[in-house]
């Protein structure tokens, strides 16, 4: 175990290095420039339509809104909570900035996806609709580029069982073990079969389910945590200001922080803020090709919303806490960290983060169940669905009695392995997303016809 831990942790400094971090931020910046800062411009827009697309009578399985709340779903969970303290435990206050810097060029990365993802979807054997960077990249580029589509499929496969399975069961186990004293065998036998009943219904159960709990547990969590801010009002500017100064200059250690460089500050920051909104990674454009819409852009404006709800709001929520509570130097990292800093507000601060995380982590294994199926399905075809459905439910509980540090530093590698292939794909197709958005703000029709595979 400890070679294979050294193994995946020698490529996990590799594809986690410069070149990462750039290509990450350098494509979303190339596509938010292309698309003239349209991401930032039309937020409100987006919202709007968000709104409207809670029903919708357009070819596709589920609503634009559950659409976004199954990708929601499958991004705000454990990153949010225990990766944000991680990114700030080793990179200081300034990783925050830096998560805000992936966010927001990632918002235009994550509407390029989506767009890709409904023009260049398909209908499979059983009439459902699958999408994403694998499709996108088989029907959308020449034939010489196959091979980058199935790569992905194996990455997110692979990927799934990591950031969407063992990550999540082991945080809910960790969380309820610590406060309530739940024996991590029984949290994750309980998660096994929830998650199992859900699982029957495919997509649509899945979206019925994230589009009742995600809204009600993000608003929860948010009113919990600007509760904290408000406790600290008269601190906030000072906690800004410490924000940008260490995002550019390195932190002493004081208390028990260790210091940080800058080069740690962005590197968590970059490494922690695609781990939460996953823009980039290629996952959540799966969930929004099954959409109920023939406009891409219209899904695009929609998908976007999903990384600026993410970490613009939850995971600035998480930071602010930690910052303004002071707990960031106290040398605790990962959700005990985010559970200190809203205990020190409130008696039951360690209750909410619990309550939140567990209910965030379930969302997200369903969330990723979706994605990673759809990766198998792209491999195997649909005649893996069921095996794949039974080995998810099994890997539940033996994630939740893993090492978490394995499985974060798997989780954090596969993120890595599923962006190469997906951003290549997003530059190459990018003037076809950046004609459709043109088209679209110049009121032409921009709907496109399905392809049966």
């Amino acid at each position: 175990m400890e070679a294979l831990t050294n193994f995946i942790a020698a490529i996990n400094g590799v594809v986690w290095g410069v070149p990462m971090l750039v290509m990450i931020l350098g494509v979303g910046l190339f596509l938010m420039l292309g698309l003239r800062f349209m991401p930032i411009l039309k937020l409100p827009q987006g919202f709007k339509l968000l709104w409207n697309g809670r029903t919708s009578s357009s070819e596709g399985d589920i609503t634009p809104f559950n659409a976004l709340m199954t990708s929601l779903s499958a991004t705000i969970g454990t990153g949010n909570i225990a990766g944000v303290a991680t990114a700030i435990a080793l990179g200081g206050p300034g990783a925050l900035f830096w998560m805000w810097c992936t966010a927001l060029v990632g918002m235009a990365t994550k509407y390029s996806e989506a767009v890709c993802a409904v023009t260049y979807r398909e209908k499979d054997e059983h009439g459902n609709y699958v999408g994403g960077p694998m499709y996108y990249i088989k029907n959308g580029l020449s034939k010489k580029w196959a091979w980058l589509g199935t790569l992905f499929a194996i990455f997110g496969a692979i990927a799934g069982f990591g950031i969407g399975n063992g990550v999540q069961a082991n945080s809910v186990a960790d969380a309820l073990d610590s406060n309530f004293g739940v024996s991590p065998v029984i949290t994750g036998l309980v998660m096994m079969v929830l998650v199992g009943l859900v699982l029957i219904g495919g997509i649509k159960r899945i979206s019925e389910v994230a589009g009742k709990l995600v809204p009600l547990m993000a608003l929860f969590y948010i009113v919990a945590g600007l509760g904290v801010m408000i406790a600290h009002i008269s601190d906030i500017p000072a906690a800004f200001a410490l924000i940008i100064e260490s995002a550019f200059s390195p932190v002493a250690a004081q208390g028990g922080f260790a210091g940080a460089a800058v080069w740690a500050a962005i590197r968590f920051g970059v490494a922690r803020g695609v781990f939460s909104n996953e823009a980039g990674l290629g996952s959540a454009p799966i969930a929004h090709a099954a959409a109920k819409t023939k406009n891409p852009v219209k899904q695009g404006l929609v998908a976007m919303l999903g990384t600026f709800i993410d970490t613009i709001i939850v995971c600035s929520i998480t930071g602010f806490a930690i910052i303004l509570s002071g707990e960031w130097m106290s040398g605790e990292t990962g959700a005990s960290l985010t559970s200190s800093a809203f205990g020190s507000t409130f008696s039951f601060g360690n209750v909410i983060v619990a309550i939140a995380l567990a209910i965030f982590a379930f969302t997200t294994i369903l969330g990723w169940s979706f994605y990673c199926e759809k990766c198998v399905q792209f491999l195997f075809g649909a005649k893996a669905i069921k095996p794949f459905r039974i080995v998810w439910v099994l890997a539940v509980p033996v994630g939740a009695m893993s090492s978490l540090n394995f499985i974060w530093l798997l989780a954090d590698t596969m993120n890595a392995m599923m962006a190469i292939p997906n951003l290549i794909a997003l530059v190459l197709l990018s003037p076809v997303v950046f004609k459709l958005t043109r088209d679209y703000f110049s009121g032409k029709d921009v709907t496109i016809k399905e392809t049966t595979d």
